[in-house]
C-alpha cells in the first residue's frame, strides 16, 4: 500500500537528528520561551528573508494575531472587509472572522487554484483593509497585478504560507512577499514539527512587537499586560525539531518537484486535467491535485489499486454550516475545484517505485 503521507518516515529521514535535538530540550530543563525558539525565530527569519519572524501556537493562531494587532494599531476596525480566496482551507476566513472583520470571497483561477487578480479589484470597496492571499497546495498566489491593487488603494497584503513553506517569486520567498505572513508547522506540513507550531513573519517592527505581545498574554514585560492577549507560543521541543527539519526544506522540496514533474509528463489520461509543467517548475508541492469529473470513482479506483489519496477540500468554506449565511453565494469554479479536486500521494519519502506506480494506475483509469 502507497499510502498518501507516513510521517514517521518523514521523521525517520532525520530521526537520529530530531531525538538530539529532542534530548537537549529534555534535559535542559527549558521548555518554553528558550533559546531554541529564539534561534528557531532567528534561522526561519533568515531563511524567508523578513526582519522578524514570531513563533506561535498553530497556523491558525498566526493570521488571527496579525489581524488582531492591525485592529490594535489602528489600522483595521469591526467591520473592515478583508478579500480572501474562497477555495481556501476555513483557517484562513476563521482568522478573519474571529476579528469581527468581514470576510470578502474572490473565485480562484481554475488552472493554478489560486486567487484570480483580475477579480480583486471589482472587489474592493471603502471598507477594504487587506487582501490576504493564500498560497495553496505550494504554489505562489503573489502577482505583481495583486502587488500594485494593495499599493494604488492602500492595502495590507496578508500572506497565508501555510503550505508553502520554502517557495519562490522571483529572488523573494513566500512569506517576504507582503507586509506580513502566518505560517503553519503542523505536521503533515513541507516544513513539519512533531505537534502544532505556527509562526508570523514580517519587516514591521511595531507589528511584530503587537503579535509577540498578543500571544504571550497581552504581555511585553512579565506580568505587566497592556493588551487583552492570548496563549499562543511554539513551545521548545518544536522549535528544536524546526530547527532540524529547516536545513533540509530546500531538497525536500526539490525531491518533491522532481515529483511532480513526472507526474505532469508522463500522466496522459485524457479524463484527468492535472497541473501542467510551469505550474510544476514554481511549486514546492505540498499538494498535488488532480481533477476529475468522476473523482469520487478515481478514488476508490486507486484505493482497489493500493494507493491512498485525500481531498483538499471536499466541502467550499461557504457551504460550511458555520457560514450559513453564504449558502446562497454562486461560486461556480470554487465549487468545481471541491467537487473535482483529489490530491495523490506526492513527498521526499517515495520511491521511484511507488512513482510509477501511481502513474501507472493514473493513465489506467477508464
Amino acid at each position: 500500500m502507497i499510502k498518501y503521507l507516513e510521517l514517521a518516515k518523514v521523521t525517520a529521514m532525520h530521526s537520529d537528528e530530531i531525538n538530539e535535538a529532542v534530548r537537549r530540550v529534555v534535559d535542559g530543563g527549558w521548555y518554553l520561551q528558550g533559546e531554541e525558539t529564539r534561534l528557531f525565530e532567528a534561522e526561519y527569519a533568515r531563511y524567508v528573508g523578513t526582519k522578524h519572524c514570531i513563533g506561535c501556537g498553530n497556523g491558525l493562531d498566526s493570521l488571527t494575531l496579525i489581524l488582531r494587532a492591525y485592529k490594535e494599531m489602528g489600522v483595521m476596525s469591526e467591520g473592515d472587509e478583508v478579500i480572501v480566496p474562497a477555495n481556501t482551507y476555513i483557517a484562513s476566513i476563521l482568522a478573519i472572522t474571529e476579528n469581527g472583520l468581514t470576510p470578502v470571497l474572490v473565485e480562484p483561477r481554475i488552472d493554478t487554484f489560486q486567487i484570480d487578480d483580475s477579480l480583486i479589484e471589482q472587489a474592493v470597496t471603502p471598507r477594504t483593509r487587506a487582501v490576504m492571499i493564500v498560497h495553496l497546495y505550494g504554489h505562489c498566489a503573489y502577482t505583481d497585478r495583486i502587488g500594485d491593487i494593495c499599493k494604488r488603494h492602500r492595502l495590507k497584503l496578508i500572506e497565508d504560507n501555510a503550505q508553502a513553506h520554502g517557495c519562490t517569486f522571483g529572488a523573494k520567498r513566500t512569506g517576504s512577499l507582503g507586509d506580513a505572513a502566518g505560517h503553519s508547522f503542523y505536521p503533515g506540513k513541507n516544513l513539519g514539527a512533531l505537534g502544532d507550531a505556527g509562526a508570523v513573519t514580517t519587516d514591521d517592527d511595531r507589528l511584530a512587537d503587537t503579535v509577540r505581545a498578543l500571544g504571550n498574554y497581552g504581555s511585553a514585560r512579565k506580568y505587566v499586560f497592556d493588551l487583552r492577549g492570548r496563549n499562543s507560543r511554539m513551545d521548545e521541543l518544536q522549535a528544536a525539531v524546526l530547527r532540524v527539519k529547516l536545513k533540509y526544506l530546500d531538497a525536500d522540496n526539490a525531491a518533491r518537484r522532481d515529483i511532480a514533474m513526472r507526474y505532469a509528463s508522463e500522466v496522459s489520461n485524457p479524463l484527468l486535467c492535472l497541473p501542467d509543467l510551469e505550474y510544476c517548475r514554481h511549486s514546492v508541492h505540498h499538494i498535488f491535485p488532480v481533477m476529475c469529473e468522476r473523482r469520487d470513482e478515481l478514488q476508490r479506483y486507486l484505493s482497489d489499486g493500493g494507493v491512498g489519496t485525500m481531498i483538499h477540500y471536499p466541502i467550499p468554506p461557504h457551504k460550511q454550516r458555520c457560514y450559513a449565511e453564504w449558502v446562497g453565494l454562486n461560486l461556480p469554479v470554487t465549487e468545481r475545484i471541491h467537487r473535482e479536486e483529489l490530491s495523490i500521494p506526492l513527498n521526499q519519502t517515495m520511491t521511484d517505485g511507488d512513482v510509477d506506480t501511481v502513474i501507472r494506475l493514473l493513465n489506467g483509469f477508464k
